[in-house]
């Protein structure tokens, strides 16, 4: 981190559609789970893909009272729930600290799509505007997740949203990290959540040929990197950790989980949906965090790639990791925790960070499952079917948004 300031990982919560804890997330990750399964949130005989990877068993009352529920979107319901168990395994007593320097950057790419659905079928329904919830506004917008965070542990320092597609809780910590640099803040809840597998959303990316079809086998269509993959299936839930700066974490005497030692963040400034050529922003964003970090190329262990089980982006991400790190691109292990989560959309990054940080902490690479049939252009590691016991010292997450944005975050085996 250039100002000399370390920022460190304390605190880790999920809910993902293999696993509504982190220790629950882990456990699937390691047997190769799959979250596939047949949508069971709408009807969907008139779409082309009936399938997704939903959250099973959420129960938002384990963390709200039930006014709150009925007053937040699932996305912000997901990032309460995850915020709740990243504090808690933080051990933060708000009391102790002050509340002024502690902040949350929480993003959604969406935001409340289901709010914005069932309010949209209302007017239709009723004939009239006069029908809109007064809650319609602040259920639906992208920051009311960090808000309700801030609200609920009464911490008064920076707090907003990120927005950014599918680079949205990437971006959402690296901001709280240049906070914590900058001296804004000691510490942060950081991540992003999502909820968009509903009518539009699925058939918004329906629309633009996106997502795989393959309905009759769910559980084996994500497949990033297999030469059959198809188009990315979606997921939903949150990411959360909390990150704060190396002398408040030991000051308060806290677990330190890992470091989060760079970062980098770049646009392709090429096309509203498709990678640069040769994936040349993503070359840079993982240059600029190996810079930032102060890192050699050997020295990096293991990527969690974007590996959306698209055609183009597991190409293009591939291309440019071997641009990157060039023959250590064949020594380093790389995998797609997407193909047992589903793409995440705007949650995706937290929960691949976290996965990243969990495979640094237990020196356990998590499988790229369902890789059956090796693409001659994809040709690296991708840690096939079953996870690897490694040592692993320096992590890359890598997410990839549409609109070019990139993000790239480098953790490392925390070290006094």
């Amino acid at each position: 981190m250039k100002s000399g300031t370390r920022v460190v990982v304390s605190g880790l919560g999920v809910v993902t559609p293999i696993g509504l804890t982190v220790g629950e997330f882990w456990q699937a990750m390691m047997e190769g789970k799959s979250g596939a399964g047949p949508i069971t949130y709408f009807d969907t005989s008139r779409y082309d893909t009936k399938f997704a990877c939903e959250l099973k068993g959420f129960d938002p009352l384990k963390y709200l009272d039930r006014k709150s529920v009925q007053r937040m979107d699932l996305f912000t319901q997901y990032a309460m729930a995850a915020a709740a168990q990243a504090v808690e395994d933080a051990k933060v007593n708000f009391e102790k600290i002050d509340k002024d320097r502690a902040g949350v950057v929480v993003g959604s790419g969406i935001g409340g799509m289901w709010t914005y659905q069932r309010q949209i079928e209302t007017i239709f329904t009723t004939g009239g505007p006069d029908r809109i919830s007064p809650f319609f506004v602040p259920m639906m917008i992208s920051d009311i997740a960090a808000g309700y965070i801030s609200m609920r542990y009464q911490i008064k320092g920076p707090n907003y949203a990120t927005v950014s597609a599918c680079a949205t809780a990437s971006h959402a910590i690296a901001d709280a990290a240049m906070l914590i640099q900058r001296g804004d803040a000691d510490m942060m809840v950081t991540g992003g959540a999502e909820a968009a597998i509903s009518p539009m959303g699925i058939g918004g990316f329906n629309s633009m040929k996106a997502l795989s079809t393959r309905n009759d086998d769910p559980q084996h269509a994500s497949r990033p990197f297999d030469a059959k993959r198809d188009g990315f299936v979606m997921g939903e839930g949150g990411g959360i950790m909390v990150i704060e700066s190396y002398e408040h974490a030991v000051k308060r005497g806290a677990k330190i989980l890992a470091e989060l030692s760079g970062f980098g963040l770049t646009g392709d400034a090429y096309h509203i949906t498709a990678p640069a050529p040769g994936g040349e922003g993503a070359v840079r964003a993982m240059k600029l965090c190996l810079k930032d970090a102060g890192l050699k190329l050997e020295d990096v262990d293991y990527i969690n790639a974007h590996g959306t089980s698209t055609p183009f982006n597991d190409k293009t991400e591939t291309e440019a990791i071997k641009t990157v790190f060039g023959e250590h691109a064949y020594k380093l292990h790389v995998s797609s925790t997407k193909s047992m989560t589903g793409h995440q959309l705007g949650a995706a990054g937290s929960v691949e960070a976290i996965a990243t940080v969990l495979a640094i902490m237990n020196d356990m690479l998590p499988p790229t499952i369902n890789y059956e049939f090796p693409d001659p252009e994809c040709d690296l590691n991708y840690v096939p079917n079953k996870p690897i016991k490694k040592v692993v010292n320096a992590a890359i997450s890598n997410t990839f948004g549409f609109g070019g944005h990139n993000a790239s975050l480098l953790f490392t085996k925390f070290r006094e």
